[in-house]
């Protein structure tokens, strides 16, 4: 039974019929400070070890997983995960970036993307001791390429 614009869910979609080609997709996100908690993430970082490493363990062991936290996802044999961070002094942010690669039938957009969030919170959790006003801002998809739809680059990222 439909109600209004929703449909019932059917499961899964069928990708069995479609091309394996490369996939890449591309997200990043910004983790904002407090000037204080900025000041204090720059020179005494986390009493828990290094942040950014974490965080990047964080962000793979995401993406490998994304299907066990987003529902209805397909599980990938992902062949990259990349994870970068960029320090903005300026703007007392750190940026995510990842980047996503596999081989097969249905694009890593969500890889990609859940590796930006688990990256971002792990960083959050890591220096919540000295900031509790820590912002996750403008998460957002920046490539995919690969599959039929073609390939989408953000144009203001």
């Amino acid at each position: 039974m439909t109600q209004g614009p929703h449909k019932q869910a059917e499961g899964m979609v069928d990708v069995s019929e479609k091309t394996i080609t490369k996939r890449i997709a591309k997200a990043k996100g910004l983790v904002c400070f407090s000037s204080e908690g900025f000041k204090k993430f720059i020179e005494e970082g986390s009493p828990k070890g290094d942040i950014l490493e974490t965080a990047r363990v964080a962000a793979v062991m995401a993406a490998k997983n994304t299907p066990q936290i987003i529902p209805l996802c397909h599980p990938l044999a992902l062949t990259k995960v990349k994870v970068t961070f960029e320090i903005m002094k300026d703007k007392k942010c750190v940026v995510v970036f990842t980047e996503v690669y596999c081989n097969g039938q249905t694009g890593v957009e969500m890889e990609a993307l859940t590796a930006v969030n688990a990256a971002a919170l792990t960083i959050y959790d890591m220096m919540k001791w000295a900031d509790k006003t820590i912002r996750i801002d403008q998460v957002c998809l920046l490539h995919k390429s690969g599959g039929k739809s073609g390939e989408y680059n953000q144009v203001d990222a």
